[in-house]
């Protein structure tokens, strides 16, 4: 399929086969596709969870009002923000960008001070959000890929998040859950398999200036 074509495609899977599994190379994949993501300043301050455990998946259904998806699924991503951010974070990174292109830390240093100057001097609701939309872009990165390579998805906001943080110990992480991602196979008796998709047309939607 092409891009257009995948796109078309996909759809938010209500009913997944809990039978059907996918290939390892495939959710490898799905995975770089998450850490690929662009994000403001490069930052990545986010974590993407792969829930593998079935009895810790089962537990996670009461807290995503009675979602299924959540357990029959092929596998389960939680994606994270930061609980803050914080001058080590950020200091980190420049280390690494450092390392990875071999240029003095000292090149890095303007680069670096605005960083701290611009998202270190936010009142805190307003950091969360910024963080929080980061993890927004990796939802699109996963989504697209997941189309591209035939897996069924069904991103939810719907669930619990200080249910899923306790769960599965993202506080202690310094963690907190934004996004629950089933990705697997469509059941064949899956509500919206066959439904046309509705978005606006592009007469609707473009607007040239």
């Amino acid at each position: 399929m092409n891009l257009i074509e995948a796109l078309n495609t996909r759809y938010a899977t209500k009913k997944f086969d809990s039978t059907k599994k996918l290939d390892q190379t495939i959710v490898d994949q799905l995975i770089e596709a998450l850490r690929l993501t662009p994000t403001s300043y490069g930052l990545q301050l986010m974590k993407a969870v792969l829930v593998e455990d079935k009895k810790i998946r089962e537990e996670l259904v009461q807290y995503s009002y009675g979602q299924a998806q959540v357990k029959d699924a092929s596998h389960l991503i939680v994606l994270c923000r930061e609980a803050s951010a914080t001058t080590e974070k950020i200091d980190q990174y420049i280390q690494t960008i450092s390392e990875t292109r071999s240029v003095p830390l000292e090149s890095l240093a303007g680069f670096k001070k605005m960083i701290h100057s611009s998202i270190l001097n936010l009142p805190k609701d307003k950091c969360d959000l910024w963080m929080e939309k980061q993890v927004y872009i990796a939802l699109g990165n996963l989504m697209t890929a997941c189309a591209i390579l035939g897996v069924d998805a069904c991103p939810m906001e719907g669930f619990n998040s200080a249910a899923y943080d306790e769960i599965l110990g993202l506080n202690a992480l310094e963690l907190k859950s934004i996004l629950v991602i089933p990705v697997g196979f469509h059941a064949e008796d899956c509500p919206n398999l066959h439904n046309k998709k509705v978005r606006r047309s592009t007469a609707d939607f473009l607007i040239r200036i």
